[in-house]
């Protein structure tokens, strides 16, 4: 594949030595049967600036500084959303208990280490995801990095997941005729915190789109 990517870039750079506008490059790698996505990759693989010749844009380069900032702000995302549930969860169980349930002091415990887990990952996410944030503004290029594009992807696609799975759950005990206010609840706050995220990254991947 980057075979490929870097041949359909030599032949947008030949184009535009002979002189071809953006537009009728693109139309003709589509017609050749190029996805749309390719086809704007190899474009904007060049600056669009007044020049003799085509001007190549900078690459961006996977560092082990930049892997590492992303793998931290996605998993203290994972982590703060999990006890996030967790934590409205013991506290949906507490205003609504089940007098079957004698769990009390496990609930307790459970409310404790996701108070702790808040305490500490969030932060932390929301410093990286800002640091992370900045360098994006001073330079956009690096919104093509590989492990952000990846990462981001595998994010909407567990969101994408939950949300499946919480909405199944909800048709099944719908049609058994099981809910309750607690079962509604604790629903509402998996969709809420899944859908939030899911919306959030998606919106910042059109985002990406439409400014690159």
């Amino acid at each position: 594949m980057a075979r490929e990517i870097q041949e359909l870039e030599v032949f947008v750079k030949e184009a535009y030595l002979k002189g071809c506008h953006k537009n009728s490059i693109e139309r003709v790698m589509l017609d050749a049967g190029w996805s749309a996505e390719q086809a704007r990759s190899a474009l904007q693989a060049y600056a669009e600036i007044e020049f003799p010749i085509p001007v190549p844009k900078p690459r961006p380069q996977l560092s082990a500084k930049e892997a590492f900032m992303y793998l931290v702000m996605f998993s203290t995302l994972y982590t703060s959303a999990y006890h996030l549930g967790s934590l409205l969860f013991d506290f949906i169980i507490k205003a609504f208990p089940d007098p079957t349930d004698h769990r009390i002091y496990q609930h307790r415990d459970s409310m404790r280490w996701a108070v702790s887990a808040l305490l500490i990952a969030f932060p932390v996410f929301l410093f990286t995801s800002i640091r992370i944030t900045k360098d994006l503004i001073l330079n956009p290029v690096k919104r093509l990095s590989p492990i952000r594009r990846w990462l981001t992807y595998l994010t909407l696609f567990i969101a994408s997941i939950i949300l499946i799975g919480d909405m199944t759950t909800l048709v099944y005990n719908l049609l058994g005729g099981e809910l309750t206010i607690r079962f509604c609840l604790k629903v509402t706050v998996v969709g809420l915190i899944a859908g939030t995220i899911f919306v959030f990254y998606l919106r910042d991947l059109r985002k990406e789109e439409h400014s690159l």
